[in-house]
């Protein structure tokens, strides 16, 4: 298995911290509103890397964690009067939703920062007692200065951060970040030998892991991910306070997937433009969405196009169309050669490009094997195991195929259809064939095929 290591900035061969292991780490989202386009890419890039390692034959540690206090969530519950628990468990119950929508699986482990307050607060304590925080009048801060290896994460520059830090007159450094922030009016707070206030951002993290996940020895887990954005300042800061609590490194590797822009342009809430997940869910099948956002590399920048998005859905449609050759018979042994090559492409930092093209020539060769010879049974088992098979590793095809070709038809439309396919039914068994064509007829008018099998009538909505 090859990954890009964000912090070599090259491609390298992973060797697990313990044989035939991964630990995995993602950072989730906050949950203070839904979920966009850019937390659906980054939790279907990582879905796949966990299927990968598992496809592989590794054990799977997988952990994802929820931003449950914020300061984005206090100013939700100022502005709506709710508590922070209301407000949290209704996006966190929504994420978790509109994820199983994509066909992305809940994790081993999900914590919540305020799960984690005890430790974050011992935490601290062992930075204050070894100088490597500070008390100001508003916050605990983490002094950069003490950490060597600052920035050699996120390879950042002195003058790039800048910008990106808040000013503060009391801080040592304008690096320094806040560890705990110290209880205002109306916000909400929790009990510190240093003071009350909440956890600041970065520091949840680090502490989660060291909870749920860390080894001993130099590196605590094997793999850190996320988003691009995240690299700087959120992980660069996780791995330095790891560091300079524990002497460990944080992880052995980081991955980090790339941007969203919607038609050119990047999604930014203040442009218009933040595309929320619930959004595309009413107009496209989670499936669809999910073959559209993983067809492209994980680390390559994506631009959401609805034309786009439908060029993709015709390439997983000859799936279905395979899918529908095959269905419901025999399944046989997945083709070992077939399940090679795909693990082989994927284990190229998950090269899903090459991956999908062995895919379409799997569809491709299946269909002339059925075409020359429809009674070729071998060939139809052998394509039910693959198609198993790619269920399992890339999350795709695991519909009935009929209803895959029913999509956007609503319940009361559904249930119209199949009244009028029960009458041309009856038609046919009376004899009345004038009447079951008319039917017929009727439904092709409304855009709706019907296909006549040995059991019953099946139908699909035409394109």
């Amino acid at each position: 298995m090859f990954i890009y290591d964000s912090v070599q900035r090259k491609k390298v061969e992973f060797i697990p911290i313990k044989e035939n292991r991964v630990k995995i780490y993602v950072c989730g989202p906050t949950v203070y509103d839904d979920a966009h386009l850019g937390h659906a890419r980054s939790a279907l890039a990582f879905d796949l890397l966990r299927r990968t390692f598992i496809g592989l034959g590794y054990d799977v540690t997988f952990v994802k964690n929820f931003t449950d206090i914020d300061d984005k969530i206090i100013k939700k519950m100022q502005e709506s009067g709710k508590t922070l628990e209301e407000i949290t468990e209704f996006y966190i119950k929504r994420y978790k939703a509109e994820m199983h929508a994509l066909g992305i699986n809940d994790a081993d482990i999900e914590p919540k920062a305020t799960q984690s307050i005890d430790e974050i607060v011992k935490f601290i304590e062992v930075l204050l007692k070894d100088n490597k925080a500070y008390k100001t009048s508003d916050s605990i801060y983490f002094d950069t200065s003490k950490d060597n290896k600052y920035l050699e994460l996120s390879h950042m520059k002195m003058d790039d951060t800048r910008a990106r830090v808040e000013a503060n007159s009391e801080k040592r450094d304008q690096k320094d970040f806040a560890l705990w922030k110290f209880s205002k009016k109306g916000e909400p707070t929790y009990k510190a030998s240093f003071g009350d206030g909440r956890p600041g951002w970065h520091i949840e993290c680090s502490c989660m892991i060291e909870k749920h996940m860390a080894y001993d020895g130099e590196f605590q887990i094997d793999i850190h991910a996320g988003g691009a954005d995240l690299l700087f300042p959120h992980h660069e800061n996780e791995a330095s306070q790891t560091r300079c609590k524990s002497g460990q490194e944080l992880s052995k590797y980081w991955m980090h997937n790339g941007f969203v822009t919607i038609n050119g342009e990047k999604m930014s809430k203040s442009l218009g433009n933040s595309f929320f997940l619930k959004d595309a869910l009413k107009e496209y099948d989670g499936e669809i969405l999910r073959f559209y956002l993983l067809s492209s590399h994980y680390r390559a920048n994506f631009n959401f196009s609805e034309e786009d998005l439908l060029v993709s859905k015709k390439r997983l449609d000859k799936l279905y169309r395979l899918k529908k050759r095959v269905f419901e018979g025999k399944t046989s042994s997945t083709c070992k050669e077939f399940k090679k090559s795909i693990l082989e492409a994927l284990s190229e930092d998950l090269n899903i490009s090459k991956a999908l093209s062995i895919v379409d020539d799997m569809v491709a060769s299946a269909n002339e094997k059925i075409d020359t010879n429809p009674k070729d049974k071998v060939t139809k088992f052998e394509t039910n195991a693959n198609l198993i098979w790619i269920e399992s590793i890339l999350g795709i095809g695991y519909k009935n195929p009929y209803e895959y070709f029913q999509l956007g038809i609503n319940q009361e439309e559904k249930e119209y259809i199949k009244k009028l396919i029960d009458q041309r039914s009856e038609a046919k068994k009376e004899k009345n064939f004038t009447k079951a064509d008319e039917i017929r007829e009727i439904l092709v008018s409304k855009g709706i095929q019907l296909m006549d099998t040995a059991n019953e009538t099946q139908w699909e909505k035409s394109e």
